[in-house]
């Protein structure tokens, strides 16, 4: 309502609106910026997940290397003496733990019963999405096991 003199009235139900108004104000920016965090930890998990399965394939891959590594040390001696090729367990968890430090991998190798040996590997890689949220390192395990078992047996067998 206007006055004679140009001044605009207003009833008590109008100022009780704008008032109601002003409480909102910003709530957008609160919602936006809980979607972007929600967005971010999603993206993180997508994109880190996904690096932390190759992760852990070629934590696996490293283990079998390794127990490779270690199943073709024969038993020299025994070779020469008998003619029979015999894995020799000692050399073979000694040769899985030389190619793990010589290729700069955290892990170990021990000998799981009579005829076989186990590798252990453990690979540690930085985030890229996830370290904004403090998450800065993952770390997968791997594990092979080699049976020390050879096709010969002997000469002319």
């Amino acid at each position: 309502m206007s006055s004679p003199g140009g001044w605009c009235m207003r009833s008590g139900q109008d100022v009780g609106r704008e008032r109601g108004g002003d409480r909102e104000r910003g709530s957008i920016t609160l919602m936006l910026l809980v979607l972007f965090v929600g967005l971010i930890a999603l993206a993180g998990i997508v994109i880190d997940g996904g690096a932390k399965l190759n992760q852990a394939e070629n934590a696996n891959a490293i283990a079998q290397e390794a127990a490779r590594a270690g199943a073709g040390m024969v038993n020299q001696g025994a070779a020469l003496s008998t003619g029979s090729f015999v894995v020799d367990q000692n050399q073979a968890v000694a040769a899985a733990q030389q190619y793990l430090a010589t290729h700069g991998y955290q892990g170990s190798a021990s000998p799981v019963g009579a005829r076989s040996i186990q590798v252990n590997v453990t690979v540690t890689a930085p985030t890229h999405v996830l370290s904004i949220i403090g998450i800065d390192t993952m770390s997968s395990t791997g594990s092979a096991t080699a049976s020390l078992v050879t096709g010969v047996t002997g000469p002319g067998a």
